[in-house]
């Protein structure tokens, strides 16, 4: 557990900057009055999220394999981090959609039906807690594997 210390905080260090990201987005009005700007603007958060799978990885070889680290070897840390943030994902929809943007749901939901890309029973359906929810940890998941995979290549160093 120890030698995956470094995986953890930077897994704590994802879900902390996620939930300033949503409370960023909630702060510029993508939840409410500039909602019709969310889908585009939200997307910018992959920008700090690949910068903190980049630190991650850099630490980890810096501090764990005294600087030299193989593609394998920072694609396990990765998924570590990943697996991590995956976990976490529940308690920060909780918290994203509870106390930061607790209308977001019913934004979005009037918002997709006066567009006319839903009906009132589909956006109800699609736009919950529990929807997002299982949204989030797959999106983590698959998010983390490939940004696992292309930043170990980029971060790996030989002897």
């Amino acid at each position: 557990m120890k030698k995956r210390l470094i995986e953890i905080k930077w897994g704590l260090i994802f879900v902390i900057m996620m939930l300033l990201w949503m409370y960023f987005e909630k702060a510029m009005g993508w939840h409410d009055v500039n909602i019709v700007d969310h889908a585009t603007y939200t997307n910018l958060v992959a920008i700090p999220s690949i910068l903190i799978y980049v630190f991650a990885l850099i630490d980890k070889r810096k501090k764990h394999f005294d600087n030299v680290m193989s593609w394998k070897q920072g694609f396990i840390s990765g998924l570590i981090i990943t697996a991590v943030v995956v976990i976490l994902t529940p308690l920060s929809q909780l918290i994203t959609h509870e106390l930061i943007t607790p209308d977001y749901f019913e934004n979005v939901s009037a918002y997709a039906v006066n567009q006319g890309q839903m009906t009132n029973e589909e956006a109800l359906q699609y736009f919950n807690l529990s929807s997002y929810l299982w949204q989030a940890m797959i999106g983590a998941a698959v998010f983390g594997i490939v940004t696992s995979a292309l930043v170990a290549l980029f971060v790996r160093k030989s002897a």
